[in-house]
């Protein structure tokens, strides 16, 4: 069982702030940033931009990747004698590629209350408007930025059959580009958002291949981009005996799906229904 909270404790409250566009800030969050004693930014300057938008003068301190260790237990403390912390982020929701993780699980250890004010995501903005699939998807945030762990991590979503989403900088959109297309196939749909709500806003889809040809030859890269990019098509009514049915679930389950979730990817793919590769999986 979890702690209970001290009635003396603060609040921890993880507040969205626009990605682009300063009237997507909610009532609420507006209203929690005014009332709380002090707001964790993970730039003061670039949240300063904004409370002086809001005509919001409550006191910041800055909360980032470089000083988060030794900040989480200071406003930790802080929290514990009854204050309420607002913790922001450049753009989006706290946590979502962007400091907050640390400080959230820390806090639920500490039985201090942690209540999320939603506010907009480039991932979903870009999923809802993409075109693809938006009933299943996984989100990725930034791959590891090259090496060993880059090619194991596409290895792994190169059967994925949600829909993939991604964040990546200008710098590196070309060779990213080049990655997806070398290990997903460059017939794969993606879609690139450009600079989300922001006034440059931009959107364009086709295959990968045709996104290198554009963009290492006719287009430069600028701004922050969203991309999303199809799952791997699925191969219905595949016939596998029970003998090879049993061999790929042992294979998805050593690779951390639960038998539940292994039964649901190998029913998409085969003629065989969910219950009966489920009680295969039982007989492991």
């Amino acid at each position: 069982m979890g702690k209970s909270q001290d009635i003396n404790f603060g609040i921890l409250y993880l507040v969205g702030t626009p990605i682009g566009n300063l009237e997507d800030i909610t009532l609420r969050a507006i209203r929690i940033l005014k009332e709380v004693d002090l707001i964790a930014a993970e730039d003061t300057r670039r949240t300063g931009k904004l409370l002086q938008h809001l005509q919001i003068k409550t006191p910041q301190i800055s909360y980032h990747q470089h000083n988060q260790t030794e900040r989480t237990e200071e406003l930790l403390a802080r929290l514990q004698t009854g204050e309420a912390i607002a913790l922001v982020t450049d753009a989006g929701m706290p946590g979502i590629s962007d400091p907050g993780y640390e400080i959230v699980k820390a806090a639920i250890a500490s039985g201090i209350s942690v209540v999320p004010i939603p506010g907009v995501t480039a991932a979903i903005t870009a999923l809802t408007a993409s075109g693809l699939p938006t009933d299943r998807f996984a989100f990725e945030g930034f791959l590891p930025a090259k090496g060993k762990q880059r090619s194991e991590r596409l290895a792994v979503l190169k059967s994925e059959m949600r829909t993939l989403i991604f964040y990546e900088a200008p710098h590196r959109l070309l060779s990213t580009l080049m990655d997806l297309g070398a290990v997903l196939g460059e017939d794969r749909q993606i879609v690139l958002a450009r600079e989300l709500t922001k006034l440059h806003e931009e959107w364009w889809r086709g295959t990968i291949g045709e996104a290198l040809a554009i963009y290492s030859k006719t287009r430069q890269a600028k701004g922050e981009y969203t991309l999303v990019v199809a799952g791997e098509e699925s191969t219905p009514n595949l016939v596998l005996s029970e003998a090879e049915l049993k061999t790929e679930l042992r294979q998805l389950l050593q690779k951390g799906m639960t038998r539940a979730q292994a039964s649901r990817y190998l029913a998409q793919l085969t003629s065989q229904s969910r219950r009966q590769i489920y009680q295969l999986a039982l007989e492991l």
